[in-house]
């Protein structure tokens, strides 16, 4: 019974993030004086508060949305620092954040398969 009420709390705080996410998308999108940045940063956020609520309510974190809330956040920071600070050099952000994220995905497999 326990088990049930877990996982259909688990199903709406679920839907409720990527509704928030979607919701935040769209106001990105339509808002252009926002500062670059600030949409990656909203959706770390929207990601990382997910499994902030599932750990306070005892429900299992999951690995994906910590790795891709911190992701986004550090890709946001980085657009929004680039677009204040305006480098002399601009980084491939998010390519670089494509490979650290495969790289991580990689790694742990290799870790899981070499401990069984």
């Amino acid at each position: 019974m326990e088990n049930t009420r877990t996982s259909r709390l688990n199903d709406s705080l679920e839907t409720v993030a990527w509704g928030a996410l979607f919701i935040w998308w769209g106001v990105t999108e339509m808002v252009n004086v926002l500062p670059d940045g600030t949409g990656a940063i909203g959706i770390g956020l929207i990601l990382l508060s997910l499994n902030a609520v599932r750990a306070l309510n005892g429900i299992p974190t999951r690995g994906l949305t910590t790795i891709l809330g911190i992701l986004a956040l550090v890709w946001g920071g980085a657009d929004l620092a680039g677009s204040i600070l305006r480098p002399p050099v601009e980084l491939p952000t998010f390519a670089i954040l494509l490979i650290v994220l495969g790289t991580i995905w990689v790694v742990r497999a290799l870790l899981r398969t070499r401990s069984e």
